[in-house]
């Protein structure tokens, strides 16, 4: 669209010079004036668009990991508790709401054990006991965790939360979870080559591929996929 513009100035130009009469030049002075502002307008356009869009996308996308880290959070008590986790989304909230987590105090402690012949050895064996409880619902207190699986700017859509597990080694079986959402219904209305390169980002300081997720069906990691810079509000806290 600008190189258009810029070889329609210089043709411009070379009919003034070579046909128009000096009494009619005005005219495409106007229409010259008129086209620089044009230009500029889309120069200024096509630079500011990018830096807008990722404005942009990192709000839309900062609400949705948020959520996406109560949702971990909550799964990984719900794993503290029960050695597992959960697909029920409504089960998972009521766990917050009513469950309560076993504190343990580990010591250690001597034994006399007799070897036979008259011979007695003492080892230390470490022993763990249940001290008290404390309520789920301490850990999420001022967080919106009855709305955890709404997605943020999407009325009436919920995160994605399948469960799985992995062989991490032969003969071990550890439980696996993940919930996502995809980026392309959060950036609607927004540039749409700008959304498809966002759609195919590889880059280790953005948020990579098709969604925003936390965990993975196929490793063991509660992590999420997006970038330090998502963190740093949890850091000042």
């Amino acid at each position: 669209m600008i190189l258009a513009a810029v070889l329609a100035a210089v043709i411009l130009a070379i009919v003034i010079v070579r046909y128009l009469p000096l009494k009619l030049r005005w005219i495409p002075s106007v229409v010259l004036l008129l086209l620089a502002i044009f230009m500029s307008f889309k120069i200024y356009n096509g630079v500011m668009e990018p830096i807008n869009f990722n404005k942009d996308k990192v709000k839309r996308y900062s609400k949705v990991v948020e959520n996406l880290k109560i949702i971990r959070d909550a799964e990984l008590k719900f794993f503290e508790a029960t050695g597992n986790y959960t697909k029920d989304k409504t089960l998972l909230i009521k766990f917050i709401d009513s469950a309560s987590l076993a504190l343990t105090e580990t010591n250690t402690i001597v034994e006399t054990v007799n070897r036979g012949g008259g011979i007695t050895d003492e080892i230390e064996i470490r022993v763990t006991d249940t001290i008290g409880y404390e309520p789920v619902l301490k850990y999420f207190e001022n967080r919106d965790y009855k709305n955890m699986f709404q997605v943020p700017g999407l009325k009436g859509v919920e995160y994605d939360l399948e469960i799985g597990t992995v062989e991490k080694v032969q003969g071990l079986i550890v439980p696996t979870f993940m919930s996502k959402t995809p980026k392309d219904a959060l950036l609607k209305g927004m540039s749409a080559s700008l959304v498809k390169q966002e759609l195919e980002v590889m880059a280790s300081d953005q948020i990579k591929g098709e969604y925003i997720s936390v965990g993975s069906l196929n490793e063991v990691t509660t992590a999420g996929n997006w970038p330090p810079s998502y963190d740093k509000k949890d850091n000042k806290k």
